[in-house]
């Protein structure tokens, strides 16, 4: 990977390499935690065309795209503004390849200086309780502030914890 890091807003046109990321990505990060058919059920849930198309147009999530100068993309970021000057980070991930080559500070950096520049005062963001991102979200400056459960059908649960950024 160059030095050089790109990163832009996503739109319409860029749903299917959000979801090509999103494949090659959770295998690798959810392997430990999730089951197979855990693992399969929330990608298409959560990022099938139809979908991200919905999170980008009806629940306004503002999707950023991590590219290398040659235009290839290793990382994504989605957030939304939830009222009352909070924001919530929704996504956030970048292929194996690039872990730990600040990609995914660099995704943050941007997420955070949008939020801010939009009014933010705190951004949220639910990680699973048994995935390792939990240390890079502590590292950033983000404290836990609650266990959830939250169903998202099919019998599947996410375990998370919520942490919050003041900004």
């Amino acid at each position: 990977m160059s030095d050089v890091l790109l990163i832009r807003t996503a739109d319409l046109d860029d749903i299917n390499t959000i979801g090509y990321l999103a494949y090659q990505v959770w295998p690798t990060a959810y392997k430990d935690i999730l089951s197979f058919e855990a693992l399969h059920y929330m990608l298409q849930h959560f990022y099938s065309p139809a979908a991200l198309k919905e999170q980008m147009i009806q629940k306004h999530h503002v999707f950023l795209l991590a590219e290398t100068e040659d235009e290839e993309p290793v990382g994504f970021a989605s957030y939304s503004d939830i009222g009352k000057g909070a924001f919530k980070l929704h996504k956030l991930y970048v292929l194996p390849s690039t872990q730990g080559k600040n990609v995914g500070k660099s995704l943050m950096d941007v997420v955070e200086e949008e939020c801010k520049a939009s009014g933010g005062k705190t951004l949220l963001l639910n990680v699973n309780r048994f995935n390792k991102a939990k240390t890079f979200y502590e590292k950033l400056g983000f404290n836990i502030i609650k266990e959830e459960n939250v169903d998202i059908g099919n019998g599947f649960l996410q375990e998370d914890y919520v942490l919050e950024k003041k900004l």
